[in-house]
């Protein structure tokens, strides 16, 4: 079945570009366009789509709380969310991870990359670039707790190694680099980052990244 797509963005001619490239596939359905954050509610009721490719900065509702009532913590199914950015707004972007989108692009990503972050999300798996989000979250660490403060209680409920492997998910290490990291398998590696997912009670490794950060766990620049 082919993954459908909600577009939202106040720029019709973005609109129109992003359609141009999305049905180019044979995978993938646009079933509607929004304006902005309150269109984007109501379109998301009446289409049910799969994945929102959702704009930050719109008229009436932005895309951070559109994307806290679409994606956010309590929500029964909530749609995955993939914000578009441009690095003038990047301090929008934490706020929407924080608000429950699985990832982010930037505008002006290549096509090959927007459509497969389309699957990547609808498939639901973390973001895309965890590099980018490590970059993202340094950018903007005078927001960020200096890693002075106690841990939070929630880290106590995690093994030694499932601390270990929440490290390096939050420093935008494949799952991958970190069974090479860690001598271990990938599946193994896979098993962690779910215990660790579901035992913090995160969605997937955009919030567990986000989490690593604001709790001191991982510092910016890379101490940690």
């Amino acid at each position: 079945m082919a993954i459908r797509v909600l577009l939202v963005d106040d720029q019709p001619l973005l609109r129109t570009g992003f359609r141009m490239i999305l049905e180019a596939e044979t995978d993938i359905a646009v079933v509607g366009e929004a304006g902005d954050g309150q269109q984007a509610l109501e379109q998301v009721r009446a289409l049910q789509p799969d994945v929102v490719l959702m704009d930050i900065r719109m008229p009436r509702m932005d895309g951070v709380e559109a994307t806290r009532r679409i994606a956010g913590p309590g929500r029964d199914g909530p749609v995955k969310v993939l914000v578009l950015t441009t690095f003038d707004l990047d301090e929008y972007v934490v706020e929407a991870l924080r608000a429950g989108a699985s990832g982010f692009l930037l505008k002006d990503v290549p096509a090959e990359e927007l459509v497969q972050a389309i699957r990547v999300v609808a498939d639901g798996a973390a973001m895309l670039a965890p590099s980018v989000t490590r970059r993202l979250l340094d950018m903007y660490a005078s927001k960020l707790p200096s890693g002075d403060e106690a841990p939070p209680q929630t880290l106590a409920s995690l093994t030694e190694r499932e601390v270990e492997v929440l490290k390096l998910v939050a420093k935008g290490l494949s799952n991958a680099e970190i069974a090479a990291e860690l001598f271990v398998s990938e599946t193994t590696v896979k098993t962690h980052v779910g215990h660790v997912l579901t035992k913090l009670g995160l969605r997937d490794r955009v919030q567990a990244a986000v989490f690593a950060y604001e709790s001191g766990l991982v510092r910016p620049g890379g101490a940690g």
